[in-house]
């Protein structure tokens, strides 16, 4: 929790700041970093985080299809306008379609990312699948 708040204030204050933690998806990963910061109010973490976050990228290693290594997919979050009135507001819900939306702003969805790669072949669509936050959403890619 201290550390997330130094990182936050030190981003603030326009420091670059290059953080990892643990989640399934970069939404999730959002929703931590707020949830995390208890000690402080709600509001001034959302705050704090919609004007300091310029992207969150997500990652997922998967065995290669065959079988010689991984290969990452990647999830891209932007901190666009929107994604940050969405944190502020505290609708972090809702980043998930503002993912899913903002393809034309940098974003990358996990599931795209995936059904790049099992169009590649590097991937196996079973190993795909098992790795998608939405298999249905998955699908509508491949």
């Amino acid at each position: 929790r201290e550390t997330m708040e130094i990182a936050l204030t030190a981003a603030e204050t326009g420091h670059l700041v290059l953080a990892t933690l643990h989640s399934r998806s970069a939404p999730s990963a959002v929703e931590r970093i707020v949830d995390a910061c208890g000690t402080r109010s709600e509001s001034e973490v959302r705050s704090q985080l919609a004007a300091s976050l310029r992207a969150v990228v997500s990652q997922r290693l998967l065995p290669r299809a065959n079988r010689t290594g991984r290969v990452a997919a990647l999830e891209v979050l932007r901190g666009t306008h929107n994604v940050a009135s969405l944190i502020r507001e505290g609708r972090i819900a809702q980043l998930a379609t503002a993912l899913q939306a903002g393809r034309k702003e940098g974003m990358i969805p996990l599931e795209a990312s995936l059904a790049e790669l099992v169009k590649s072949n590097q991937v196996s669509r079973s190993d795909a699948e098992a790795a998608a936050n939405d298999v249905t959403s998955l699908a509508s890619y491949l």
